[in-house]
Formats: structure tokens, C-alpha cells, sequence
């Protein structure tokens, strides 16, 4: 009975790895299957038939499995293990004594009492063999590391004059370079790092929330106090010694189902230098809130400052010709420079052609007066806008933050795409030309200096979603060149001169793929960035599962969907997307050392999934309407609606093979990649606590210190990690009680403790644990 059982599966594994072998080398796949599901039809018929050849075939079929595996992947553990787990757990059931016993091979034996050995035992041990071999390997790790003596003048430029103990903006200062000069934490000492105090904001995830409810925020520190904003807008002062609150502020900001996002990135900081010191708001606290207001709060006390805009609220839905309640409202705090608060803002992605204008204004930071606007629809005309005029509506918005230099009275404008980001007729030059691009407008006026496009016709959603990073660049000939560091989604780093946007790394234009619907086109060429960790065009070999059997079924739906690679437009059928909608890099950008003019980031590899929907396909709406990165996006007003997720097998997995998600640190005097590793466990992502270091994606971003660690939390297993600068090393890892999607910073008390903080409230999007966690670590003296 056991060995008819066993017959049955090995003929249904093999009846289903046949057909399914056939459909995908119809597709133009792999002969594998075809042939790996014939042998296994044959094991099962000779193990009906009971004969001992069943031994002999299924020891082939493990071997030569091995042989095309390894000829495939390498000696990659992680792409081995689903090709060969079924086949080999299969070899392991047929030397039981149930099988082998009615085959002909009986159990122990006389003196030396060794078990009867089948030629499948041989086969296992080999295959076993090579699996512990493989464990020990990583193909992919790309071990180097950067230099470590200070390449730069003895006082780097940070960008503002923000004490060493101190964290005055989301970047810390207005270079956004996530540097902190503080040195008491080293690779020497790090791993000491222990909680010196934990506060709970109280703001957590409701039932009513919408899905892309998030922790992002970066706390500002200024002088005793931190300041932050949680998802529904409130604004807290804590206590930088011993995180006590000192005051909160709620906005009322209501719910509102029709937001895509629901979240705060972050507060502004503004000390008034005409203000009488001490008087009621001399310095100030600025809060974006998800109902399109900038509220000015009291940085003392938390109280309003009425005297700004309109009762102490600005409301940023002026000027729009279009204003539905929840589909406009700014994410990322506004910078601020002399006497002027500039802010964009977040658009709904995909809901409707009417969305608001991604307008970029200047107000006086006192009264809330409008200075400039810069819209890209009309770029000339950046004079404020008479009341009774509109601006452009649905321009290419900016929603991730900006930097600037005081110096050159420039401010750096990540932009984004127009909605709707797949489809691309009927788009203005001034859309074609601004969209998807970093932006350099004059201070004091709003005028354009200079644009510099990262992607041409952008159909994929691909918005620059980084602040830009300023440094002073050494080069290898001994010229210092001021820089501008821009990552992007789909990979590409832009290191550009910061006066004019021309590149200093190269960036070339190189040919894209064609193949739009009738109704749009595509860019003959896209620009591509000497620096990149743009990942290689996926092929069958790429596509991974638990088993053979979803690594088939995503090697099918490779061949099934149209891709050419990156930049395939997207199609009625359906496109890869790759990379994918979150981007190798997204707003937690990277961060820098000035001093020694190297760059760490956190590259994340997650394909994509869009097909087009015909307006009259487009059903009723529903509970699978997201208008984001995952679901149907109904782009009402225009012809197609889009459905868009992420390209994952039956089982619910990537179907491409891990790393997901990796570190690596850049040399950028060189621009050369000194190092990539694999980053992060699946311990969160699986039933079981597994704490296999895959490399899992991630959204958030990294934070340097002068003693030459990297924090970085962002990796879907709730760990806040230290790093080495030099090497990409782990030096240290604390469990967060929640998704750690936000970027760590590091201040100073007034006795000298560096701290090192996080945020810790989870991320809606990618699915980790909610909470309202603020962290805070030092040293364990």
C-alpha cells in the first residue's frame, strides 16, 4: 500500500510538472520541467511495477536537478534550496524501509551493520553535500570597502550653522546629508548600545485608517527639546535627556477614506532673529497636516501662533482649481531659509485627471504671505498668483523633501510624475520636461536655474522620491566641486554640479524599449547614471518559490507578461515593472560623509506588476480600489484605469530570487561601489520566527555618524542595525516593537551623551507592525 501511495504522488508531481513544463517551454522557457516531470512519471510507474530501476531513475533526476541547478545559480543556497527541496525530502522518503524493502534492498545487515545502501542514497548525500557547501557561499555579497581618512578639509561643509549636539532639520541640516559629527559611538564600542529611555506617543493605528497609515517621521532636536509629528498630525516636545513629555498639539486633522497616505515626515524649525528672546513664539514649530494646512505652533509651549496666515493656519488648497477633500495635502516638513517657508505637496496617485496643481510656493514665514510659486505648467510666471487665477492643474508634484544652498540661493525640488504615472498622451511640454526631475529654483524669486530629467516620458510612476544631498565634492584631479547626490527609484544615483545640474558622474542616454499602446509612445532612449544599482533585466533563472512548483508557476508568469527589461511601457496584458513602484531608492534617500566623501544606502529590489484596464472594464468600485501601489487605480477622466502590485508567486512571495534588500557604500570621489551585502531576515515575513538573513526589502532610510557607524532601521524584520561605514559590517542589532519604516538621527545632552534615536510605528504599505514607539539608545557606561 505505502509504495502504491508513494507511486500516485511521484505520477501527480510528475503529470503537473509536465504540463505546466509544456506551457512554459511554449513560452520560449526552460526544458527542464518537461523533462525533470517525464522522469518523475517513470519513477512512479516502476515503483508500481515494484522495480528497484525506481531507485536508479529518481537518483538521476536528483542529480541531474543538482548539475542544471548549479548551472543556473551557482552555489547560491537560496536559489538552490526551491529547485532541489522536494526533489530531495522525495529521495529521502524513497530510502525509508517502506520503499526500499519491497525493491529489494533490505535494512541492516550482518556485521558491519550498515543500512542496504540504494543508489538514491548516494544521490541525497551528494545533493546534501553541495546544499552545506552552498550555505557557506553568497554569490551575490560584494565584500570591498571605503577609505577612511578624511578626504575633505579639516571643516567640512555640513550646510548651516547647526551645533554638533543638535538635529535642526529632516537631513539635520539644510544639506540633508543624514551626517552627525558626533564620535562617541564607534565600531569599537557600538554593540554596548542599550533603550536609555522609551516614550509612547499615544497616536496608533485605527480601524478607520486608511491602508498607508505610516511612521516616517525624523524628530528634529534643538538645544533640551525634540520635536516630532505622528501619522494624524499630532506635533509632541519631549525631553531630549529622558524623553518626558514637555507638550503635545493634536490639529484635527479628521479621517478621510479618500487619502492615500496618512502620515507626518517630519516638523520645521524656525527661530524668529527679530523676535524679543523668550517672548511667545520667538521660535517656532511648523506642522504639515493631511487636511492641507501648515499650522505654526509655539515651539515653547505647543501653543498656535495665531499671528501667522490665518489664525495660525495656512491653507495650501489656495489657488487650486480643483480641491476634493483628501486628495491633496503635504507629507514632508517645508524648509526654511531667511524669511521664507517653501513647501510642495502630495497628490492621490491615480485617482483623477482633476487633481490639484504640484505647485512649489514661498510664504513669508511670519504672516503666511505668499513670496513665489513655481508652477511647472507655467514655469516662467513664478510672480505670486492674483486671487481669481488657478494654477496648472495636475502639474508634476513634488512630495518628498527639499535642500538648499544658502550660498548659491538655490533650493533643490525632487518632482514627480502627472497623474496618471502609466499613461503619458496627451502630456504638455512643460509636463515633459519637468516630470520626473530635480529642479533647481532661485530663492528669493522661484526662478528655474536648472532642471535635469532622470526619466524621459515616464510611464512607470518613476518620481525622483529623494531629498537631494549636497556635499562638497573632492574630485580625483584635487578640485573641490559643489554637488548634488539625487538617488531615484529605478536605481540610478545623479552626481551632479550643484550650480548648473550638469553631471559629474557621467550620465548617458542609452536605448529603451518601445511597444506602448496605439494611443501613447515611448522615449527612443532613457538617461542612465555611470553610478547605478539598477539591477540586472530579470530572466527565468531569477524566479524563485518555496518549492519547484511556485518557481515554475512564476517562470510561466515571467514569459506571460511583456518585459524587455527596465523601462518595458506598460501594456494591456500586463508589464513587469522592475524596478518596481517602491523603487531602488525612495524618500529616506541616503546619507553622506563629508568628510570622507563616501555615500551608505539601502538599494531595494522588488519588481512590479501593471496591466491597463479599458475605461468600460473597469468594474464598480470596490474594496480592491487602492489608487496606490498595490490594487486598482481607477485614473478617472482618463481612458485606462491600471492595476498594479507587486510580482509575487501563488504562495504569495516575491517571485524573483532574494536579496530584496541590501546595503552598500560608495566611494563617491571615485563613484565606485565599494560594497553590497544582503540586508535583513525573514523573520517577520514567515509563520515561524526564521532569522535567515535573506536580504528583505525595506523603506526608510540610513543615518552617519562621525565615529564612523551607520544606523539604519527600514527592513521589514523590526530591527534597528549599526553598521560599520568602512566595511557594511552589522556591528550591533536592537528588536524594535514595531516596523522601524522611519530614519534614525543621533543628538547630544548637555553632559555629552550621544544618543541615537528612532521612531518605531510600522509602515501600513509593507505590512509591519503598528505602534507609537520613540527609542532612544546611548551607551551602556
Amino acid at each position: 500500500m505505502v509504495l502504491f501511495l508513494t507511486a500516485i504522488v511521484f505520477g501527480l508531481i510528475g503529470l503537473v510538472l509536465t504540463l505546466g513544463g509544456i506551457w512554459l517551454a511554449l513560452l520560449g522557457g526552460s526544458l527542464y520541467y518537461v523533462i525533470a516531470g517525464l522522469a518523475f512519471i517513470l519513477t512512479a510507474v516502476l515503483l508500481f511495477r515494484r522495480s528497484s530501476a525506481a531507485l536508479w531513475v529518481f537518483a538521476g533526476v536528483i542529480l541531474a536537478s543538482l548539475a542544471w541547478a548549479v548551472w543556473e545559480v551557482g552555489f547560491d543556497w537560496w536559489q538552490l534550496g526551491p529547485r532541489g527541496g522536494v526533489i530531495v525530502v522525495l529521495g529521502l522518503w524513497l530510502m525509508t524501509p517502506w520503499v526500499r524493502r519491497p525493491l529489494g534492498y533490505p535494512g541492516v545487515s550482518a556485521p558491519p551493520y550498515v543500512p542496504s545502501a540504494t543508489p538514491v542514497t548516494f544521490a541525497v548525500l551528494v545533493a546534501v553535500a553541495v546544499a552545506l557547501f552552498s550555505m557557506l557561499q553568497d554569490p551575490y555579497d560584494r565584500a570591498g570597502t571605503l577609505p577612511t581618512e578624511r578626504v575633505a578639509a579639516t571643516e567640512p561643509a555640513l550646510g548651516g550653522a547647526v551645533p554638533a549636539g543638535d538635529w535642526h532639520q529632516y537631513g539635520r541640516t539644510p544639506y540633508g546629508q543624514r551626517y552627525s559629527p558626533l564620535a562617541q559611538i564607534t565600531p569599537d564600542n557600538v554593540n554596548t548600545l542599550t533603550v536609555a529611555w522609551q516614550y509612547q506617543t499615544g497616536d496608533v493605528k485605527r480601524p478607520d485608517d486608511v491602508g498607508e497609515t505610516t511612521y516616517q517621521v525624523t524628530p528634529l532636536k534643538v538645544r533640551d527639546t525634540l520635536y516630532l509629528c505622528t501619522p494624524h498630525n499630532w506635533a509632541i516636545a519631549l525631553d531630549a535627556a529622558t524623553g518626558k513629555e514637555k507638550w503635545k498639539f493634536d490639529a484635527n486633522s479628521g479621517m478621510n477614506p479618500d487619502r492615500q497616505h496618512q502620515t507626518c515626515r517630519g516638523v520645521s524649525y524656525y527661530a524668529d532673529p527679530a523676535a524679543v528672546p523668550n517672548a511667545a513664539c520667538a521660535e517656532r514649530v511648523y506642522l504639515p497636516t493631511s487636511d492641507a494646512r501648515l499650522i505654526a505652533l509655539d515651539a515653547a509651549t505647543g501653543k498656535v501662533c495665531t499671528s501667522f496666515a490665518d489664525n495660525g493656519a495656512l491653507h495650501l488648497e489656495q489657488g487650486m482649481r480643483h480641491t476634493p477633500a483628501g486628495y491633496y495635502y503635504s507629507t514632508s516638513p517645508p524648509v526654511i531659509t531667511g524669511n521664507k517657508i517653501i513647501i510642495g505637496g502630495a497628490v492621490n496617485d491615480n485617482y483623477s485627471t482633476q487633481e490639484q496643481s504640484g505647485v512649489i510656493r514661498a510664504f513669508d514665514v511670519n504672516t503666511g504671505a505668499l513670496i513665489w510659486n513655481w508652477d511647472s505648467g507655467n514655469p516662467d510666471a513664478t510672480e505670486p498668483l492674483p486671487e481669481g487665477q488657478f494654477y496648472t492643474t495636475n502639474s508634476p508634484n513634488s512630495w518628498s523633501v527639499f535642500s538648499y544652498d544658502e550660498g548659491l540661493g538655490l533650493v533643490y525640488v525632487p518632482l514627480g510624475n502627472q497623474v496618471p504615472d502609466q499613461l503619458g498622451m496627451n502630456r504638455s511640454d512643460n509636463v515633459e520636461k519637468f516630470s520626473s526631475s530635480i529642479v533647481a529654483l532661485d530663492i528669493n524669486t522661484g526662478k528655474l536655474r536648472w532642471v535635469r530629467q532622470t526619466v524621459h516620458h515616464d510611464l512607470w510612476d518613476m518620481d525622483v522620491p529623494a531629498q537631494p544631498v549636497l556635499i562638497d565634492l573632492k574630485r580625483q584631479g584635487g578640485e573641490t566641486v559643489p554637488a548634488l547626490v539625487g538617488p531615484t527609484k529605478q536605481g540610478d544615483i545623479y552626481v551632479l554640479d550643484r550650480r548648473t545640474g550638469e553631471p559629474i558622474i557621467p550620465v548617458t542616454e542609452v536605448p529603451a524599449p518601445g511597444g506602448a499602446i496605439p494611443e501613447d509612445f515611448t522615449s527612443p532612449t532613457q538617461p542612465v547614471s555611470d553610478l547605478s544599482f539598477a539591477p540586472k533585466p530579470l530572466t527565468g533563472k531569477d524566479m524563485w518559490g518555496i518549492t519547484m512548483f511556485d518557481q515554475l508557476a512564476c517562470r510561466i508568469s515571467l514569459l506571460s507578461h511583456k518585459y524587455e527589461g527596465r523601462y518595458t511601457p506598460p501594456s494591456l496584458e500586463g508589464t513587469i515593472v522592475y524596478p518596481g513602484n517602491f523603487g531602488t531608492f525612495n524618500w529616506g534617500s541616503v546619507a553622506v560623509d563629508p568628510e570622507r566623501q563616501v555615500m551608505f544606502g539601502m538599494p531595494t529590489y522588488l519588481a512590479f506588476t501593471s496591466k491597463l484596464v479599458p475605461r468600460d472594464q473597469i468594474p464598480p468600485k470596490g474594496a480592491d480600489e487602492k489608487a496606490s501601489e498595490q490594487g486598482l487605480n481607477r485614473n478617472d477622466g482618463a481612458p485606462y484605469g491600471v492595476f498594479m502590485g507587486p510580482f509575487l508567486s501563488p504562495l504569495g512571495i516575491p517571485c524573483q530570487a532574494p536579496p530584496w534588500g541590501t546595503v552598500a557604500g560608495v566611494d563617491l570621489s571615485t563613484g565606485k561601489v565599494a560594497y553590497q551585502h544582503r540586508n535583513g531576515t525573514v523573520m517577520d515575513m514567515t509563520p515561524l520566527p526564521l532569522p535567515f538573513k535573506v536580504g528583505v526589502p525595506g523603506i526608510g532610510g540610513p543615518m552617519i555618524t562621525k565615529g564612523g557607524v551607520v544606523f539604519l532601521g527600514a527592513a521589514v524584520d523590526d530591527y534597528l542595525r549599526a553598521y560599520d561605514l568602512t566595511d557594511g559590517r552589522v556591528l550591533w542589532s536592537a528588536r524594535l516593537p514595531a516596523g522601524g519604516q522611519s530614519t534614525p538621527m543621533s543628538y547630544a545632552t548637555e553632559d555629552g551623551t550621544q544618543y541615537v534615536l528612532i521612531v518605531a510605528g510600522g509602515h501600513g504599505s509593507v505590512g509591519t507592525r503598528p505602534g507609537d514607539y520613540v527609542i532612544a539608545y546611548k551607551l551602556d557606561r
